[in-house]
């Protein structure tokens, strides 16, 4: 496996692992963390995909994907948390005042999971925030000690695969996800 992470410029790609089957659907495109509840809840249909090839546009693009060979196979949101709902989520606390990044959702095409495709997009996620001069990368993943998460579910990550990836708990949230309590995970960049 060849496998490359890089920064999520190309539409297309994004849409291949976040786009609907049925372009009239109201799917997710990973904004839900990423707008304004307002902004989220008034795109509908067509408009959240337009909305994403904006933010692919932009620099920093909304996130990073892999490719194996030339084929995208997976799908990691990261962005500065003042820019994302988790700046103003009351469930999942704020540890300080740095301008930390959050990573937030990890997904990897049917066919292609089980390959260790999320631990390289992990990876690819801090060296993209890094890049951009993070002083630190947050993940709020769920702590299912090994316990089997939904796949539906399993966007969050696992606090096993945040570890892995060198991060360290930094504090519990009031978050539940899949019956499971999401932790806060960070790791130091400087």
């Amino acid at each position: 496996m060849a496998l490359e992470v890089r920064a999520a410029t190309e539409f297309d790609d994004v849409k291949t692992m976040l786009g609907p089957k049925h372009p009239d659907a109201n799917v997710c495109w990973c904004l839900s963390y990423r707008l304004s509840s307002k902004e989220n809840v008034e795109l509908r249909g067509p408009d959240r995909g337009e909305r994403v090839r904006q933010l692919c546009r932009e620099d920093p693009p909304p996130g990073v994907l892999a490719y194996d060979g030339g084929e995208v196979v997976g799908w990691a949101a990261v962005h500065p948390r003042a820019d994302t709902s988790f700046a103003r989520n009351r469930k999942i606390p704020k540890v300080d005042d740095a301008d930390v990044w959050s990573v937030w959702c990890i997904r990897v095409r049917p066919g292609h999971r089980g390959k260790g495709i999320s631990h390289h997009l992990l990876a690819g996620a801090v060296k993209f925030a890094r890049r951009y001069g993070a002083p630190a990368i947050e993940g709020y993943p769920v702590d299912n000690h090994g316990r089997k998460v939904d796949p539906t579910m399993a966007y969050v990550g696992t606090r096993r695969l945040f570890e892995r990836a060198g991060f360290t708990k930094a504090a519990d949230t009031d978050s539940v996800v899949n019956g499971f309590p999401r932790v806060l995970m960070r790791l130091d960049l400087h």
